[in-house]
């Protein structure tokens, strides 16, 4: 799932985002099915990718997403993000001790 931030108030929230790592990377763990999650900025705003196993991962991923936001950042006055989905066929990640 990609989570597309732009406009008004996103430079704050992606600030926002980065400062709170720690806690936004427990709760996005916690979500079942759970694979991988960017927070990628841009010129623009900011973009999210999300992997979990299955759509009931992505799905839960944007509902805890909404709550959060919700609950932390509703004083930011950013538009609610483009959301695109679909199914991941190629995944590519490093192996463990690759980075030698």
């Amino acid at each position: 799932m990609l989570r597309s931030y732009a406009g008004k108030g996103v430079e704050e929230l992606t600030k926002l985002l980065i400062s709170r790592r720690s806690e936004v990377e427990k709760l996005i763990s916690g979500v079942p099915g759970f694979v991988s999650y960017d927070l990628v900025e841009t010129k623009d705003g900011c973009f999210t990718v999300t992997v979990c196993t299955d759509k009931a991962g992505t799905d839960k991923s944007l509902a805890v997403a909404k709550e959060w936001l919700k609950a932390n950042a509703a004083h930011i006055s950013a538009a609610a993000p483009t959301v695109s989905e679909g199914k991941a066929h190629i995944h590519i990640g490093a192996k463990a001790g690759a980075h030698a």
